[in-house]
């Protein structure tokens, strides 16, 4: 079975309501390995919310903080390389 990823809105998982799936196909095989949900008006505008909602957050943090923020966001990257 091929794995899903669903979306990730508001600091949750959220399946995809449409139905439609897009793959995602390893580059050096072509095989595909993960499909992902083609979202619905309803969760792009969700996502669109929540996104606004966080950038208001984002914006008064100090610099510290989103300094501190995105270089654990790149350990992780580098991690799971």
């Amino acid at each position: 079975m091929t794995k899903i990823v669903n979306h990730w809105i508001g600091g949750k998982t959220v399946e995809g309501a449409s139905g439609n799936y897009g793959p995602v196909t390893d580059p050096a095989t072509g095989a595909v390995t993960t499909k992902v949900p083609f979202a619905s008006v309803e969760e792009v505008d969700a996502a669109v919310a929540a996104a606004k909602d966080a950038y208001a957050t984002w914006g008064t943090s100090s610099l510290a903080r989103r300094t501190t923020i995105l270089f654990r966001f790149r350990a992780l990257l580098e991690a799971n390389r």
